[in-house]
């Protein structure tokens, strides 16, 4: 019963895509400009183009260099905070303005700081990655702490657990792990939204010097030279690989993380 259902939700999975793609190649055909709308063989043939040379390979790992690196401190920063915040009401008292001034402003108001401390390296695009990410991390974080069920605290008091390193380690954060995978997930889809806009500027890289690659860096570079069957390639590309690393991370939170807790789908 099980895999058929499986094999109905694939089935239904194909159908949906390859409907999308059949109604794009339509509405392409009847527009017949390339300039507005590429077609799907279009762009399918510019994909295989790229494909060919070790172009599109660098700027995979160009755009995931700075998301790894702008992620990373996300997460080092925001869980941490967000843990103090749900925990401690005087450093969420004293802390939470300074934060909630800040959350509102866009990551794209960041870029001039981001070159003037950072200068045009792959840390400058990190951190627009990282102010992004750090925000829906911090505040998941926090409502999880936040919502910790008092019987629970109560209870670890009577087993034991006197200290609030104790409380928070092994009663606290494996209850507010659920909503601290959310903000993980949330904010690595944040982060790589962030990657287009923090590959605007020419950046260094370790890897490849002055940045002439990088997923977003080509969308703008192609669209400045009209080739929008390779902007919509590079498009779907980022898209591809946001799916890709929400399923991992989706996989890893099931089957690891949080394999312990149950839940219906229907």
């Amino acid at each position: 019963m099980g895999q058929s259902l499986d094999i109905r939700r694939r089935i239904l999975e194909i159908t949906s895509v390859a409907s999308a793609i059949i109604i794009w190649e339509i509405i392409a055909r009847i527009i017949n400009k390339k300039i507005i709308l590429p077609s799907f063989l279009e762009v399918v043939t510019a994909f295989l183009e790229l494909a060919s040379g070790d172009e599109l390979y660098r700027d995979i790992i160009t755009s995931l260099n700075f998301f790894v690196i702008g992620m990373g401190a996300a997460i080092a920063v925001g869980i941490p905070l967000g843990i103090m915040m749900g925990w401690f009401k005087t450093f969420d008292k004293a802390v939470d303005p300074i934060i909630e001034v800040i959350r509102p402003i866009p990551p794209l108001a960041w870029i001039p700081f981001a070159i003037l401390w950072f200068g045009l390296t792959q840390y400058a695009a990190g951190f627009v990655i990282f102010v992004g990410a750090v925000f829906p991390i911090l505040v998941n974080t926090y409502t999880g702490f936040r919502n910790t069920p008092r019987v629970l605290v109560e209870s670890g008091k009577v087993l034991g657990c006197i200290k609030n390193r104790d409380l928070i380690f092994r009663i606290a954060l494996p209850a507010a792990l659920p909503a601290i995978a959310t903000g993980v997930r949330v904010g690595m889809g944040v982060g790589w939204m962030c990657v287009v806009a923090a590959e605007m500027f020419g950046v260094r890289t370790e890897m490849f010097g002055l940045s002439t690659y990088g997923i977003g860096w080509k969308i703008w570079h192609w669209n400045s030279l009209h080739h929008m069957d390779m902007v919509l390639t590079y498009m779907l590309i980022l898209g591809l690989i946001a799916l890709v690393i929400d399923r991992l991370f989706r996989y890893i939170v099931q089957e690891w993380w949080l394999k312990w807790q149950t839940g219906v789908v229907v």
